[in-house]
């Protein structure tokens, strides 16, 4: 295929993708649109995608300051998505070292048993997972999420996959220097791993804060409510004001927009180095 042949299908296909993306973006932009506009003029037709009068700021107070605490529905979001992110990795992390970079009695089979037990679905253990939270007391608390959040076979293979990959060298190297299990996980480990770790902090924080299901299940007090019950709330109170939801919907997406466009690359590097390698 000649040069200027090529260049022509770049062309080609960079146009159809830009045309796919745009289809794909327009709910966004009709999303902004609404957020920014009075409530009479959100039913407009033609759609008026850049609105001849802005009603933004009136909006975004009526959001935050209304009689539904949205600014407390963020905070008990942040709080559950941090706190789980954090010892996600930490649990995960611990897991997969000894099983990428140990040897021990019955290590094949420990993982074999850990892949195995990532076929059963959530749905099947919200039973248990209840009786379990009631038992310990932790039903209606944040830190029954918490602890239910903080363990993920998945977080666990991929770190191991990655591990694989870094040079036993470093470990041997370390090793002679008279460095115990700690350091080595620690020292030598983490650091190393750092585009793994970044990828799966970021995948469990959207995770996190997009959890519906186990704060539905699990907490009663509207106090305690993150941000997706806290906009079904916000959807009863306001069902006819489609400005406030879309504004409400609006506040909600930008910690995890935010979170993709500045850290998309790492996601990207971290889940092809760890799935591939090893």
């Amino acid at each position: 295929m000649s040069r200027k042949r090529q260049n022509l299908v770049k062309w080609i296909t960079t146009i159809v993708m830009g045309a796919i993306s745009i289809l794909f973006l327009t709910p966004l932009f009709w999303m902004l649109s609404t957020a920014a506009k009075y409530e009479k003029d959100v039913m407009v037709y033609p759609i008026q995608w850049i609105p001849q009068k802005w009603n933004i700021v009136n909006n975004f107070k009526e959001v935050w300051m209304d009689s539904v605490p949205f600014g407390w529905f963020y905070l008990n979001s942040l709080k559950l998505a941090v706190l789980t992110t954090l010892l996600s990795l930490i649990i995960s992390s611990m897991s997969a070292f000894p099983l990428a970079k140990l040897q021990f009695k019955g290590k094949n089979l420990t993982f074999g048993l850990l892949l195995s037990l990532m076929i059963i679905p959530g749905e099947a253990t919200l039973v248990p997972r209840y009786l379990l939270l009631k038992w310990l007391h932790l039903y209606n608390t944040h830190s029954g999420l918490i602890l239910m959040g903080m363990f993920s076979i998945y977080f666990t293979f991929l770190l191991r996959q990655f591990m694989l990959s870094i040079h036993t060298d470093f470990i041997e190297a370390a090793k002679m220097d008279g460095a115990g299990y700690w350091r080595l996980y620690w020292g030598i480990m983490l650091p190393l791993s750092k585009p793994i770790l970044a990828t799966v902090g970021i995948i469990k924080f959207i995770w996190s804060w997009n959890d519906y299901q186990g704060p539905l299940i699990f907490l009663i007090s509207r106090k305690l409510y993150p941000i997706p019950l806290g906009l079904q709330l916000f959807k009863t109170e306001f069902a006819d004001n489609y400005s406030l939801l879309m504004m409400a919907s609006l506040s909600a997406i930008v910690p995890l927009f935010f979170v993709f466009i500045v850290l998309q690359k790492q996601v990207i590097q971290g889940i092809s180095l760890g799935g591939v390698k090893g």
